[in-house]
């Protein structure tokens, strides 16, 4: 019981280091994205033909810590799976730390692709849809918090949903899931994602059909890619057991 008490201590102190460094890290990229945000702000609103407004005197301060934020969490993101792997490193084996390991660049690249697919495809097109319902009927009239809350909204969650391939594959190479079970749950992860992508577009056809579609390639590449992971596993646990049968 003792010893369980102490290994338990023993966990707990090694999360918490891993949550300081990343929390730490998080805190010195905001610092310099907030250097740097004044100029960000000005290349976010460079297509805009008006400007902002603000309510307040915090409004704009709002508005930089949220800029400040989003690309903070994009930049944190390597050294929290890092860190995270530091701290699982130990139950892994020493193929799944590095397979894990690898993984870590790629979590970042698709996280960026995500946020660029968000801001350069889904954004622009939703707010040319919303301007022109407002088109010689209402006098539009941006804020800049509302008006960036609108943008974040759009994209940061496609930064998480680019990072579902990823996810599969390390399941997959882990055995939490494989092949078969992707392809039996395609018709409720088609639903769910066709959800989300009406949820986060403007009630009109052709903007729910230009989201959906990309996500519906996302996961059918995931499974592709789970395959991919699958067979190969199945490979190397057949040449293990022929291994094992050679007499020695």
């Amino acid at each position: 019981m003792r010893d369980a008490e102490m290994l338990l201590i023993d966990h707990l102190g090694e999360l918490r280091k891993r949550l300081i460094i990343t929390l730490l890290t998080f805190a010195v990229f905001f610092i310099v994205s907030f250097l740097y945000v004044q100029d960000i702000y000005h290349w976010l609103i460079r297509d805009l033909d008006a400007k902002l407004a603000v309510l307040g005197p915090s409004d704009i301060l709002w508005v930089y810590f949220m800029i400040s934020g989003v690309i903070s969490i994009a930049l944190t993101i390597p050294v929290a799976a890092h860190q995270t792997w530091r701290f699982v490193r130990p139950a892994l084996s020493r193929k799944e730390s590095k397979i894990a390991l690898s993984y870590i660049p790629a979590l970042f690249l698709l996280f960026i692709a995500g946020l660029s697919f968000g801001y350069f495809v889904v954004y622009p097109m939703v707010l040319d849809f919303l301007m022109k319902l407002s088109d010689g009927q209402f006098q539009t009239f941006f804020t800049s918090e509302k008006y960036f809350k609108f943008m974040i909204n759009l994209t940061l969650p496609f930064g998480f949903l680019f990072e579902i391939p990823l996810v599969v594959m390390f399941l997959t190479s882990i055995g939490l899931v494989n092949p078969k079970l992707l392809s039996k749950a395609r018709k409720i992860a088609y639903f769910g994602l066709v959800v989300v992508a009406v949820l986060i577009t403007p009630p009109d056809f052709m903007s729910d059909f230009l989201v959906t579609i990309p996500l519906l390639i996302l996961y059918e590449f995931s499974i592709t890619l789970s395959k991919i992971v699958y067979r190969k596993k199945q490979k190397e646990q057949e040449g293990n057991v022929i291994e094992l049968k050679k007499p020695s």
